[in-house]
């Protein structure tokens, strides 16, 4: 049993970094107005969007309960929401819990949206930007055996080269959308200084 227990944690967290890599993407798509056309109206790339980002979380919840319930390391549940407090591996745990402290206050955030000022989302959304590397860093941390595999190092340098191009079309994407949205906050800004 503790073995499955490990395989279980191990798997979900190597699909927990599919998912959110491909949440990753679709933001930056969505948020770089990419979508749009034929291909993929808007409207359904933000719900896609929006799922992977609550299948994201459910796999790291199974992951999370499948790594405490495993007796091997002795992990509790405070250890999955207070960064730094584990006996095991405190440093890689920790830096796991902060992604996925940062997880689910995104995802929170997110589902009440429309009830907080969009500044305060908007920040709280652009922070999640960190989340990727960081848990990223907690899998190389904390991976064991399972980071010298190829198969392991190949998919990792495929979510990294996914992100990194969406990154970088988001950032070097204009949109006039974006552009009057720009203008806007810095004109905020200036009056509000």
């Amino acid at each position: 049993m503790e073995q499955a227990l490990w395989f279980a944690s191990r798997a979900t967290g190597l699909v927990a970094l599919l998912l959110l890599t491909g949440t990753v993407v679709l933001g930056c798509s969505h948020a770089g107005r990419a979508g749009g056309g034929r291909l993929l109206p808007r409207f359904a790339l933000h719900a896609v969007h929006r799922n992977l980002s609550l299948l994201t979380l459910l796999f790291v919840a199974v992951h999370v309960s499948s790594a405490i319930v495993d007796p091997y390391a002795g992990l509790r549940w405070i250890d999955a929401v207070v960064p730094f407090v584990s006996s095991y591996h405190p440093l890689w745990l920790g830096v796991g819990t902060i992604a996925g402290d940062l997880l689910v206050a995104t995802i929170l955030t997110s589902l009440v949206r429309t009830r907080l000022p969009h500044r305060a989302w908007r920040a709280l959304h652009l922070a999640t930007y960190a989340l990727w590397p960081v848990a990223v860093v907690h899998g190389w941390g904390i991976g064991g055996e399972d980071r010298g595999l190829l198969w392991v190092i190949g998919l990792e340098i495929a979510c990294g080269a996914a992100v990194a191009a969406a990154l970088a079309r988001r950032l070097l994407t204009r949109h006039p959308d974006g552009e009057a949205r720009r203008a806007a906050d810095q004109e905020t800004w200036q009056v509000g200084s």
